[in-house]
């Protein structure tokens, strides 16, 4: 048999009720051009989730949060799938309002000018009133600073606030509570880009001891490489989050497993388009590494993704 016909394309068989696993399983087998490549990213996850020894680190930008994905995140923190999250100020910020606030379904063609004349902020096509996002966040937000100070707890990394944030919202609707609860760091090297650094910045202004050691966050994750026999990642997107998980991993000669799912083009020289083969020029991603790009909509994909890992591990 000549090279590169080793294995057929088989046709899709989806009479009857079809699992999520069952059906990525057939993406790999009837092919099509990023469906393989899912399947791929599902065989990955499998393994390095399944192994011991194998710490797995979780990053995404904000946006994402403002959608049902948030739901997926949540669940993956308390099933056990990840065991550190690295990603952007906005997580914290949707996550924090969202559970008091709920955020609407719009469209990508609206009328921006109408909307701001109405308080409401636009994310793609998901509509947030302006007055649970601001104003709300601040009457979250004010006390639980100013009980931080009166204990005298003036230095704390962004991991450790985070961690008392969640544990002292108590909902369990809330990513930041299940990092609390299972002790997951939430890494969020960019603090101030967002609402949350924005209400840091203010209690601040009248306080001006109260510090946040973001040097600690560093210390955090070179200790979680060093300890770790193998590393993996689920890299959705990129920008900041991507490469603190990247840059971190090159210490320790790179990840042993990478998954990226991205809409970028690499075209541009973009860190967010890189594709994960040249993290491997970095020693960002052994060459060894099991590791595949996905092209294609996180807030599609990740749904059948997670789905399918939950069957797996049932």
């Amino acid at each position: 048999m000549r090279v590169g016909l080793e294995e057929r394309v088989e046709d899709y068989t989806l009479e009857g009720r079809v699992s999520c696993g069952d059906l990525l399983a057939q993406m790999g087998r009837a092919g099509g051009f990023t469906a393989p490549k899912l399947a791929d990213a599902l065989g990955i996850l499998k393994e390095a989730i399944g192994l011991e020894d194998c710490t797995t680190f979780l990053s995404f930008p904000a946006a994402l949060m403002a959608t049902g994905c948030r739901g997926i995140f949540r669940e993956m923190v308390r099933r056990g799938f990840v065991d550190a999250i690295i990603t952007t100020c906005g997580t914290v910020d949707h996550d924090l309002v969202r559970v008091r606030h709920p955020y609407y379904h719009g469209d990508f063609n609206m009328d921006d000018a109408a909307l701001h004349k109405e308080g409401i902020y636009r994310l793609g096509n998901v509509l947030v009133p302006s007055e649970s996002y601001g104003k709300g966040l601040e009457r979250e937000l004010a006390p639980f600073f100013q009980a931080l100070w009166d204990e005298d707890r003036k230095g704390l990394s962004t991991v450790e606030l985070l961690h008392l944030a969640g544990k002292r919202l108590g909902d369990d609707s809330s990513l930041l509570y299940w990092c609390s609860k299972k002790d997951v760091p939430l890494v969020v090297p960019a603090i101030t880009d967002g609402a949350f650094g924005y209400q840091l910045w203010s209690f601040w202004q009248e306080h001006q001891e109260f510090i946040v050691n973001v040097l600690a966050d560093e210390s955090l994750l070179a200790d979680l490489v060093f300890s770790s026999q193998k590393t993996a990642a689920l890299v959705v997107g990129g920008g900041v989050s991507k490469h603190h998980v990247l840059w971190w991993n090159q210490f320790k000669d790179g990840l042993d497993y990478a998954v990226y799912i991205t809409t970028a083009v690499e075209y541009d020289g973009s860190l967010s388009g890189a594709r994960i083969r040249e993290a491997v020029s970095w020693g960002k991603v052994k060459e060894s590494a099991k590791r595949v790009t996905v092209e294609g909509d996180a807030s599609l994909l990740l749904p059948l993704l997670y789905a399918a890992l939950v069957e797996l591990f049932s």
